[in-house]
């Protein structure tokens, strides 16, 4: 491994939003890592039916402006930066793959959306987070309404002085019209490489080349740099080959620390002497993992993993 390769990028990562506050500070976990920004993510509920998104009833400490705060307070207080990056949950669908039949439900949701990025642009701005994110995979939305969104930034603009990105779908990067209005092309950056339950870490870069070709002169095309604004893996066998559907059936494949060591220092060592690429979010921290009942083993996170050895030595 190359130590200190990405000494200069975003070494990024997604905190989940805790149900209570901090026990202990979660950031202090991650600065002996490398780690130098935060993503910051409050879910908010969206009900498909109706269209419409609450945004002002939260239920998680840490999605609250009061959480938020505290949590870029403590990532502050470790030289850390910070993303917020707000999100819609729903009980009926993906959001990637929401859609209405008739304008008037797509009119209604966004001028639900519309509510809902404006008022955490408001609380990004007010905080003075260093990075905004106008939405997470919402595709069916930036695809075919792409004059919408071209209007949602100016509103942006026009509350949140930073910098902004939207995070795109790794099927959708391609078919947005609008990173010319965006400081980054944001990619959540799930692209599947290899089926092996362990592949080499040369192998994974290899199975990296073509869509890094991709990646390049997408990035040459639009002048802008891309940002990895989700990236990880499941410690699992097969870990890098379509994690969307080894979530669905993770409970019956085996717990694989190696394996996702290995995606990760593939991943990292591939795109981080690059100058287009601006780093990126990696998914997940958990600040209650030591508290939670449940089991993480098999989980995104590198927290007592394996993976954490790849992160310090390519961050620091």
């Amino acid at each position: 491994m190359q130590s200190g390769l990405l000494a200069n990028k975003i070494n990024g990562i997604s905190l989940a939003a805790p149900r209570n506050p901090f026990r202990a500070n979660p950031m202090a976990e991650m600065a002996p890592l490398g780690i130098s920004w935060v993503a910051l993510l409050p879910y908010n509920s969206f009900d498909l039916a109706t269209a419409t998104i609450n945004f002002d009833n939260f239920n998680w400490w840490g999605e609250t402006v009061t959480g938020i705060n505290e949590s870029k307070a403590l990532a502050n207080g470790q030289g850390m930066k910070t993303m917020l990056k707000p999100q819609l949950w729903s009980r009926d669908a993906w959001i990637g793959e929401m859609s209405y039949t008739t304008q008037a439900g797509w009119d209604t949701f966004h001028v639900h959306y519309t509510e809902f990025i404006c008022y955490w642009a408001g609380v990004a701005d007010s905080l003075e987070v260093d990075l905004f994110c106008i939405g997470t995979e919402v595709k069916e939305s930036t695809i075919n309404y792409p004059n919408y969104w071209r209007n949602l930034i100016d509103s942006v603009l026009q509350i949140y002085s930073g910098p902004i990105t939207y995070a795109a779908n790794w099927d959708e990067y391609k078919r947005i019209t609008f990173w010319d209005q965006l400081d980054y092309i944001g990619v959540d950056a799930y692209f599947s490489l290899i089926p092996d339950a362990t592949p080499s870490v040369c192998d994974l870069k290899d199975a990296w080349i073509p869509t890094f070709d991709k990646l390049k002169l997408y990035s040459e095309e639009w002048n802008r740099p891309i940002l990895f604004t989700e990236w990880g893996y499941l410690s699992l066998n097969g870990c890098a080959y379509e994690t969307w559907e080894l979530e669905k059936n993770r409970s019956s494949v085996p717990v694989n620390e190696q394996a996702q060591a290995n995606a990760a220092q593939a991943l990292l060592e591939t795109f981080g002497k690059e100058p287009w690429w601006a780093g990126g979010f990696q998914w997940k921290w958990y600040a209650d993992i030591l508290t939670s009942p449940r089991d993480y083993s098999d989980d995104y996170t590198p927290q007592g993993k394996m993976t954490e050895d790849v992160l310090k030595t390519l961050y620091d």
